[in-house]
């Protein structure tokens, strides 16, 4: 594969959304206990951290502690479960179940199966970030109709931590692997991004870092379009984010099909 075919549109059919179809049913099954323990871990630390260690902040900017945090667990939710999905979901279809070289006996192609596989992990990407929007819309930190071009970024942040996770899954042997890029990767990478607190009370030159993190984009465009509406600076980090989740499609597609076809 040459950097420049990173570029070019998959040759794709609707015969992709069966892929969605297939895990929708799946997960129809268990969808109540499935959202639940997606939704759980983030309420958790909205609680501890936004309200909690929050009563002990004063002032973040002329809102208050929660009301910064809130768009930042937000966008982690997305993350963390699109990444979660298509790593270790992704990699039991991938190598022990087989479900993807059995789909192949089909008429879908390799390429429907990656694009089919991340449009439902970026979708359950978006149902985790619905669920913690709902229960904050009761808190009253959801009052505004900018929470619905929210959830449509979010759903683009969840396509790219889709697509990221199903490279990194064609890449390891064994589920321990995933520790490594988890660890070393996803979780540092929240820390700095602008969900705990502002990076402009990071040093120079490691805020000026921040920025080559893809996370740091999606926190800045959720939390300014919840704060003041869309920009120049949202719509700039959107597209970045949109681009880069395009190019992570483009190479899972050439990683799955090296996999499937022989």
């Amino acid at each position: 594969m040459k950097f420049k075919d990173c570029f070019v549109p998959p040759k794709i059919t609707s015969r992709f959304l069966h892929v969605w179809q297939r895990n929708f049913l799946h997960y129809r099954k268990t969808w109540m206990v499935s959202l639940l323990w997606t939704c759980l871990e983030p309420l958790m630390y909205l609680g501890a951290i936004g309200y909690g260690l929050g009563s002990y902040v004063s002032n973040m900017g002329g809102h208050s502690y929660v009301e910064f945090f809130f768009p930042g667990i937000l966008t982690s939710t997305a993350m963390m479960v699109a990444f979660f999905e298509g790593t270790y979901g992704c990699f039991a279809k991938l190598n022990f179940q087989k479900t993807y070289a059995t789909i192949m006996m089909s008429p879908v192609s390799a390429e429907e199966i990656v694009v089919g596989e991340i449009l439902w992990t970026a979708s359950k990407g978006l149902f985790g970030a619905c669920g913690v929007a709902l229960v904050a819309s009761f808190l009253g930190l959801v009052d505004s109709w900018r929470i619905f071009p929210v959830l449509l970024i979010l759903f683009g942040v969840s396509w790219f931590f889709a697509g990221l996770a199903m490279i990194v899954t064609t890449w390891v042997r064994n589920y321990d692997a995933f520790i490594y890029y988890i660890s070393g990767f996803i979780i540092p990478m929240s820390l700095v991004s602008g969900i705990y607190f502002p990076i402009e009370q990071l040093p120079n030159g490691i805020r000026h870092l921040t920025w080559l993190l893809p996370l740091t984009h999606a926190v800045s465009a959720v939390r300014g379009v919840l704060s003041v509406g869309f920009t120049w600076q949202a719509f700039a980090h959107v597209a970045l984010i949109l681009f880069i989740g395009w190019l992570c499609m483009n190479i899972a597609i050439w990683r799955v099909r090296n996999k499937l076809v022989r």
